[in-house]
């Protein structure tokens, strides 16, 4: 189908998406174990009798994942119930040893949220508290299948997981990437979640149906499985939306299933039917008793609750930010940590930020390297943006040096000093090079005296080069212009 005949299609059907997203908490220690959740360690030593599913252990609470479940649903706008409980969820999958998951089901530990993207409030039915399962490893070769053989790994199983599940209320995959982007956001800055989607510890699948416009009956949905990127997330959807629309209006019937993202055929492929919760055949976990949250326990975690996002956002707009560069610098989480350190020590909030964006960016995404990781401390950068504002270097000086703290670190007074960088502001010195430049450059002298006021800017910039960017520009522009016009 072509492309112009699509568009014209997706005119007639609304959208309708909810996503389901799966994030590690950042425990020490699985959800009902002692084994460490590290990532990375070799294949199947993070494991016990717990995690195997062994005949006679008993599976005890982490409390930190009860604490961080809490956290989340607050800072997600959602009400904590009294009392929630533990199920057990049947499915037999080789990485799941037990041959079925502990998770919550009609009794969730947070239900009823949202969160605001661009003035709409995307709906939150739950968020809940689950084990993770192992990891399948493909190995071998077979042709176009792939792989000839699987091997699991259960250092994984039994991680703490908080699945939380949003209504449908999103009508583009523009929508859902942004409710994406920002659930990562605030499960980083409340820490409880790394986000890290390469390393799973953040997984997404998302549902999403069509309906003519009009419609109130949702479409037959289908669920795309573990999609790990914000932009394959998005391509999925854009993919299955044309996939949904062609097979409607050829009047063939949407399958309810799950389906997997090839990214790099941009497909999606049917993996099996969608089971349903009667599927799974849920019922309480005989071994974990109920759990009793007080409103005491609750007001104790809304008292450690960090400034989030939307509330950091804010803040910088007050600085004088744009709400771009706000967003921008609110979702390198590092560097705004490094930019609030900087500005309480009295640095100018807006030229603090200029340089953080712009040359210190380009710095690290040019060396691989995050902010912490440079030699760059927050006293030497509050005293750099301070030389700058007060005059003593020039704005292209702290650009060169920010650079050299960057890499060698140490103190910028210190090597302005050294390297004899301060911004000539003394006149007398000033003229002496003013005059040098009109007598080197006769012929433009004569230009500009005839009219062509636009090579004022020539001699600026010869002046600049004699004093290596140094001289003071309000000083320059005053002697200058008074020289050239005399």
């Amino acid at each position: 189908m072509s492309m112009a005949t699509m568009e014209e299609l997706r005119k007639k059907y609304e959208v309708v998406i909810g996503l389901e997203v799966h994030a590690q908490l950042k425990t020490k220690s699985k959800i009902f174990a002692c084994d460490s959740t590290e990532f990375g360690n070799e294949q199947n030593t993070q494991v016990s009798p717990v995690t195997l599913g062994m005949p006679g252990v008993l599976p005890v609470l982490n409390k930190e994942c009860v604490n961080m479940g809490i956290l989340t649903g607050l800072a997600l706008n959602c009400a904590i119930p009294r009392f929630c409980k533990f199920d057990r969820k049947q499915y037999f999958y080789p990485d799941l040893p037990k041959g079925y998951q502990i998770s919550q089901y009609d009794q969730p530990i947070c239900i009823n949220g949202y969160i605001e993207i661009e003035g709409k409030k995307i709906g939150i039915t739950r968020a809940h508290l689950e084990e993770d399962a192992g990891k399948l490893v493909h190995m071998g070769a077979s042709g176009i299948a792939g792989s000839s053989y699987s091997l699991v790994d259960l250092n994984r199983a039994g991680t703490p997981l908080l699945e939380i599940v949003s209504e449908p209320d999103m009508r583009s995959s523009e929508e859902a990437r942004a409710y994406m982007e920002e659930l990562r956001t605030t499960l980083r800055y409340i820490g409880v979640c790394d986000g890290n989607l390469e390393e799973g510890s953040m997984r997404c699948d998302a549902n999403i149906s069509v309906r003519p416009f009009g419609q109130k009956e949702f479409g037959t949905r289908a669920e795309i499985k573990n999609v790990n990127s914000f932009r394959a997330l998005q391509r999925a959807i854009e993919y299955e939306i044309d996939r949904q629309i062609d097979l409607v209006e050829a009047g063939e019937e949407v399958v309810q299933e799950t389906r997997l993202w090839d990214d790099n055929q941009g497909i999606t492929k049917s993996m099996r039917g969608k089971e349903d919760a009667h599927d799974y055949r849920y019922f309480p976990d005989p071994d974990l008793m109920p759990l009793e949250i007080s409103r005491e326990w609750v007001e104790e975690i809304a008292a450690k609750m960090p400034e989030l996002p939307n509330a950091r956002r804010q803040r910088y707009i007050s600085y004088g930010l744009t709400p771009y560069d706000a967003n921008v610098l609110v979702e390198q989480m590092e560097i705004a940590f490094f930019y609030d350190k900087v500005v309480e020590l009295g640095a100018d909030a807006k030229i603090a930020n200029n340089f953080l964006m712009k040359e210190i960016a380009a710095y690290l995404k040019e060396e691989k390297v995050s902010i912490d990781e440079t030699k760059l401390s927050v006293e030497s950068f509050a005293e750099l943006i301070k030389l700058v504002t007060s005059g003593s270097i020039s704005n292209n000086i702290g650009k060169q040096l920010v650079v050299t703290l960057l890499k060698e670190g140490g103190s910028a007074k210190e090597l302005v000093e050294k390297q004899g960088l301060s911004v000539i502001s003394d006149e007398s010195a000033l003229i002496d090079i003013i005059n040098k430049v009109i007598e080197n450059n006769p012929s433009q002298v004569e230009l500009y005296r005839g009219g062509r006021d636009k090579l004022f800017g020539f001699f600026v910039g010869q002046v600049m080069k004699e004093t290596q960017g140094r001289a003071n520009p309000q000083t320059l522009n005053k002697l200058l212009k008074s020289a050239l016009d005399g």
